[in-house]
C-alpha cells in the first residue's frame, strides 16, 4: 500500500492514538473485557479459543486468562506461506519471536491447530464499524486463514471477536473482496453483534 492510500492513513491515525493512550486508560479496558465476552457462550465452553499477544497499544487479554477458564487458549503462529496455525498455551510456556518481534509458542508448525478447529477467535484489530467491517495492520494473515468463512451459508464457527477500544469506531468502510467480517467486536464499552447491524 502506498503512503496516498486512504486505509494506510486511517491505520496510521488510529495506531498513533491507540499508542498514546494513557496506561491507566489501557488496563481499565483490558479488565473490563471479560465481563463483556461473558454474554458469549463460546467462552463458556469447552474448546479453542484464540487469542493474541499484545503488542502497538492493543488491547491486553491478559484479564481473560484468570482463574481457570473452561477453553483452551491459543495463540497465532505465523506460516511461511502467510496464513497463520494455532497453538495452544499457558503463562510460563516457552515463547519465541516471529519476524515481526511478536512472542509466539515454540512448537512446531506440524504440531499447530488449523484455523477450522478454533470455535472462537479474538483478534486485534486497527479499526472497525458496527456492521463486522475489520481495518487490520495490512498484513492479511487473518484475512487468508480464515477466508474458508466467506462461503455462504457461513459455517457457525469459529466465530470472530474483533477487540477494541471504542474510540476505533469507524463509520461504515468499503470492504475489499478478500475482507472476512467480524461476528462481534467487544470493546470496554459494549459487545457488539455485527451479525444483527449486517
Amino acid at each position: 500500500m502506498n503512503a496516498t492510500d486512504p486505509r494506510a492513513d486511517l491505520r496510521r491515525e488510529l495506531r498513533l492514538r491507540r499508542r498514546q493512550l494513557p496506561a491507566a486508560e489501557r488496563i481499565a479496558a483490558a479488565l473490563a473485557l471479560p465481563q463483556r465476552l461473558r454474554a458469549l457462550p463460546a467462552l463458556s465452553q469447552p474448546g479453542y479459543v484464540a487469542g493474541y499477544w499484545a503488542m502497538d497499544g492493543e488491547v491486553s487479554l491478559h484479564a481473560l486468562l484468570m482463574g481457570q477458564p473452561p477453553f483452551v487458549y491459543c495463540l497465532p503462529c505465523l506460516r511461511e506461506d502467510g496464513s497463520l496455525g494455532f497453538a495452544p498455551w499457558r503463562t510460563g510456556d516457552p515463547l519465541r519471536s516471529n519476524r515481526y518481534g511478536i512472542p509466539e509458542p515454540d512448537l512446531a508448525p506440524s504440531s499447530q491447530l488449523e484455523p477450522e478447529q478454533m470455535h472462537c477467535v479474538l483478534l486485534p484489530l486497527v479499526g472497525f464499524d458496527r456492521r463486522g467491517g475489520r481495518l487490520g495492520a495490512g498484513g492479511g494473515y487473518y484475512d487468508r486463514s480464515f477466508a474458508f468463512l466467506n462461503t455462504r451459508p457461513r459455517p457457525p464457527a469459529p466465530q470472530l471477536v474483533g477487540v477494541a477500544y471504542g474510540f476505533q469506531q469507524l463509520d461504515a468502510f468499503a470492504a475489499e473482496p478478500w475482507d472476512v467480517a467480524l461476528d462481534y467486536v467487544v470493546t470496554e464499552r459494549e459487545l457488539i453483534d455485527c451479525r444483527a447491524a449486517a
